[in-house]
């Protein structure tokens, strides 16, 4: 079982629109979604159910004056015809492309594309591409954006091939959260982050594994079908251990924090969230893990053996 920081988003597949309840869920309406190689997020976001979905790839296409610094044959190859046109003040359509919401699932590659189609969505009017609400309007009718914005991971830094840690998703979030502060401070932001250490993921994450566990059991009864411990493994102590050590299972489980000598850990500082333990790297943290399950030590040996 694979679970990604964006995973998650499956689940919004059915949510109704909290203004106006008679739209049809989210799954039915366009939705733009952001980030990732090519178009590879679009179809995560299409295998989840989402049955309309644009990309900034579709916007810069069709109308290339609407960010002049990106060439927008660098996105021919991949980029898909829009539903409906982007409004401008000569166009005679009837309809005009709108957004439901913006899903950020991966860092963008061109985050000032992004941070521009972004905000000219959540500044427009219901989700219109192409129209703006202004700014007194804004303030007097409805304190903030129509268009909710989603990100999958607040993670300013990961560990890559590269010796030191790279900006990450939470950089992109920062960078456009700056930009709006800095031209539109007085419309607050409609925003929610998920990905760890957030409690919607775990919650998320346990919901699966109990799904597995049962799968696995099968029509098994008794004790050993409920999920009674989880041990959370991760590299960073700002999101891996935090999330661990902050979530209160609704089913009762426990989770214990196994913080690991790699990726982003910084063996110079102190963590500032405190793990159950930290080990080396993540055999040694399933190791520890079986040991504390009370498996035989030959057993764990023999697993290792074979692993390799």
């Amino acid at each position: 079982m694979f679970i990604q920081s964006h995973t998650p988003f499956a689940d919004f597949t059915h949510q109704t629109d909290r203004h106006d309840k008679s739209k049809a869920p989210l799954k039915d309406r366009t939705v733009l979604v952001c980030g990732g190689d090519q178009d590879d997020c679009r179809q995560v976001a299409e295998s989840y159910g989402f049955t309309s979905v644009v990309t900034t790839a579709d916007i810069i296409t069709s109308t290339p004056t609407l960010w002049p610094f990106t060439s927008p044959q660098s996105y021919t190859s991949y980029a898909r015809p829009l539903p409906q046109p982007i409004y401008n003040p000569s166009s005679t359509s009837p309809t005009h492309l709108t957004i439901s919401s913006v899903f950020v699932f991966a860092d963008p590659r061109d985050w000032a594309l992004d941070i521009q189609i972004i905000t000219d969505v959540l500044l427009s009017r219901g989700g219109v591409v192409g129209t703006t609400r202004s700014r007194s309007l804004a303030r007097q009718e409805n304190p903030a954006p129509l268009v909710p914005l989603y990100f999958s991971n607040p993670d300013l830094q990961w560990a890559s091939q590269y010796h030191l840690p790279r900006l990450g998703q939470g950089g992109f979030k920062a960078a456009f959260m700056g930009v709006w502060e800095a031209i539109h401070r007085e419309i607050p932001l409609e925003e929610k982050t998920i990905g760890k250490p957030s409690r919607e993921t775990f919650e998320f994450a346990e919901k699966r594994l109990r799904k597995h566990r049962q799968k696995l059991l099968g029509t098994h009864k008794g004790p050993a079908l409920g999920l009674r411990k989880v041990y959370m493994v991760g590299d960073n102590p700002l999101s891996d251990i935090q999330g661990g050590n902050d979530y209160s299972s609704p089913f009762g489980s426990v989770w214990d924090t196994i913080l690991v000598r790699t990726g982003v850990y910084n063996d110079s500082q102190v963590p500032p969230h405190k793990p159950k333990v930290t080990v080396d790297g993540v055999w040694d943290a399933v190791k520890w893990a079986l040991i504390r399950e009370g498996w035989p030590t030959d057993e764990i040996e023999k697993l290792s053996v074979d692993d390799t």
